[in-house]
């Protein structure tokens, strides 16, 4: 990720594990199961892997995974728990500390069969740059992962916790401040999907994230596990349902070649 990410890293490491975290990397890992749970083992590149949620997963499923993050501090925080994996595990990641700008000089054109870039690009001016890198990278039958602040929602979560400000502004405007500080973008579906047609992509599935539990507390703690269960139930069924996922909080956008 870039600079802007780092002014709220601190607040981000200390609310993983808290509930709305939680809901987010388990309904990704569950829209991403669709896809790459039962296939034959893949190359994947992980952009802005942090912590590295979604890199282990995959990792887990038999894959084999590069989280590449800007971040030293979240790359150690993966290579810790990394170390507490099965061998087999540990042999297919490898880590990368680089910043996402530096991407087509640092792998080959078409070198992975799946690209994950989760979370990232709200902190971009400007998406069609790093759109465009990460298309670079993708093999020809390869999906392009996208998770995304959703524009189209922007004014759900002030709303439902009466700040009407916020609210009147969000209708208009795709800038907006992130709960760990940091100022940044949402991309509207219907631009999102043409910025990917520009690139050559099409989308293949699209799903809202966090539609019931975007406005939790910072520091909800993750309810007992049959509660859990329930709520992930009724998450995962909205995120895949109209009008649902279409204010969620986040858009999980799976695209690929067109």
């Amino acid at each position: 990720m870039g600079s802007k990410f780092t002014d709220g890293e601190q607040r981000w490491r200390a609310r993983l594990g808290t509930l709305r975290q939680v809901v987010r990397q388990e309904l990704v890992g569950r829209q991403l199961a669709n896809y790459l749970l039962d296939s034959p083992p893949l190359t994947v590149l992980d952009v802005g892997c942090g912590q590295g949620t979604q890199t282990l997963r995959l990792a887990r499923w038999g894959h084999h995974v590069t989280g590449f993050d800007s971040s030293p501090t979240l790359l150690a925080d993966l290579q810790r728990v990394l170390a507490d994996e099965p061998g087999k595990v540990r042999e297919r990641v490898r880590t990368v500390e680089h910043d996402a700008h530096d991407l087509a000089a640092l792998f080959e054109p078409r070198s992975f069969d799946v690209v994950l870039c989760h979370g990232v690009l709200m902190y971009f001016p400007d998406p069609e740059p790093l759109l465009a890198g990460l298309e670079r990278l993708i093999a020809k039958h390869g999906i392009l992962s996208l998770l995304v602040r959703n524009g189209d929602g922007l004014a759900m979560r002030p709303g439902l916790l009466g700040d009407w400000t916020t609210t009147s502004r969000a209708f208009d405007e795709s800038s907006y401040d992130n709960r760990i500080g940091v100022s940044a973008r949402a991309d509207r579906f219907d631009a999102l999907a043409a910025s990917l047609s520009d690139q050559g992509m099409r989308i293949r599935a699209w799903y809202g994230v966090r539609v019931f539990t975007d406005t939790v507390a910072d520091e909800a703690a993750v309810p007992d596990e049959q509660e859990l269960l329930a709520l992930l139930a009724c998450e995962e069924r909205a995120g895949a349902t109209d009008p649902y996922r279409r204010v969620a909080s986040l858009t999980h956008v799976i695209a690929e070649r067109a």
